[in-house]
């Protein structure tokens, strides 16, 4: 393979599924990797199979995740990107009654399956000589609100990683850098918080145009492809609605 290969996690929708669509058409070889196979093959369907490769991939297994790298090894070309946006959150209670399933699958998916994902490709994207690292993060990795704690404890642990790996990396061909959106209205992140649609609706109730999964593939595109030498740390984006995580404009 001659192309640059782009590794997106979480591919199957919203975030992930807009970032490959897009790293496709700035030229890359785009692996998408989730557990939704069926719609990563609609996504490879719409990029083309010259362009793309889905794979499935459970970034809290192990297994799955060695899976992924062997599968990428197999492509043959130079892995210069990995975007890391599997993640998500799941309900909204308060310190005193939240479930730790909740806590801990959100702890598994945020922070430990990047960390598998990051291990796993390192080696490939060093090798390449011009490797980068993008992190999908959240504005919940340095504020946090009630009913948010569980989700914003482990968005904190997600920029302590990638902070620190970009330390640990300094002097090696590797970029490190983290994306952080506000509100982004997507079919699926608050729908599976809440896991009732009306509920899920009255987020972005009288908001005048939250961000779109589109507005940070574009996001992830631009800081992919600045020169090697130039490494964007953190990008917060946020709606022009959306002055702070607690004050939000809507009409």
């Amino acid at each position: 393979m001659e192309k640059n290969i782009a590794v997106v996690t979480g591919a199957s929708s919203g975030i992930g599924a807009a970032s490959s669509l897009r790293l496709a058409a700035e030229g890359y070889h785009v692996v998408l990797a989730a557990r939704r196979t069926e719609r990563l093959q609609d996504l490879v369907d719409r990029i083309g199979v010259k362009d793309a490769t889905a794979v499935s991939c459970d970034v809290t297994s192990d297994a799955s995740v060695a899976a992924l790298s062997d599968a990428v090894a197999e492509l043959g070309g130079p892995l210069t990107l990995l975007v890391n946006n599997a993640g998500g959150a799941h309900g909204m209670d308060p310190v005193e009654s939240g479930s730790t399933a909740d806590w801990q699958w959100m702890y598994d998916v945020n922070v430990l399956g990047t960390l598998r994902v990051t291990q796993a490709l390192l080696p490939a994207l060093e090798a390449s000589g011009a490797g980068t690292i993008v992190a999908i993060g959240s504005t919940a990795a340095f504020t946090v609100y009630e009913g948010g704690a569980g989700y914003t404890a482990a968005k904190h642990a997600q920029n302590a990683l990638v902070g620190t790996l970009r330390l640990e990396l300094s002097g090696r061909p590797v970029r490190v850098m983290e994306i952080d959106p506000g509100m982004v209205r997507t079919e699926e992140f608050s729908l599976n918080r809440f896991g009732d649609p009306d509920k899920a609706e009255a987020v972005y109730a009288g908001v005048p145009e939250p961000l779109t999964a589109e507005d940070i593939a574009d996001c992830v595109a631009w800081v992919a492809t600045r020169p090697h030498h130039v490494n964007v740390d953190r990008l917060v984006v946020r709606p022009l609605a959306q002055a702070a995580q607690h004050k939000v404009h809507r009409v």
